[in-house]
């Protein structure tokens, strides 16, 4: 099976990083921290390129937004070495479930395991 995953991970990005990023990352990259996830975020030396690869699933959405605005070079520290002020109503970051089993499904939705009750409601059948 070690062999399957190397070469798994040698053409896709969805089963972690490909063997050609982990080969910059350990050339070029180094690394500037951690989230509460587990991704782990590098820069270059040069400090011109920032990336991050992810612990488990590749998914944009499990990136808080202190680590997407140093990413995108929103602004200059990480988020570890200087901590945005949050205001008392922010709710905790949250990754995106559309689309997943875990989704959001409103009152009456398909998605729902028992259907609603709609007592207002008549079903028309022709006379």
């Amino acid at each position: 099976m070690g062999i399957l995953n190397t070469m798994l991970r040698a053409v896709t990005w969805w089963n972690g990083q490909t063997l050609n990023t982990q080969f910059y990352t350990w050339r070029k990259g180094v690394k500037v921290g951690e989230d509460e996830q587990g991704n782990v975020f590098y820069t270059t030396r040069d400090g011109k390129r920032r990336w991050v690869t992810f612990n488990g699933e590749p998914e944009a959405s499990r990136i808080s937004p202190d680590w997407h605005g140093w990413l995108h070079g929103t602004w200059e520290n990480t988020p570890d070495k200087e901590p945005l002020a949050h205001k008392s109503w922010q709710k905790p970051h949250q990754e995106n479930l559309t689309g997943s089993a875990l989704a959001y499904a409103p009152a009456g939705s398909m998605r729902q395991a028992q259907p609603a009750d709609r007592r207002d409601y008549e079903a028309w059948s022709p006379e």
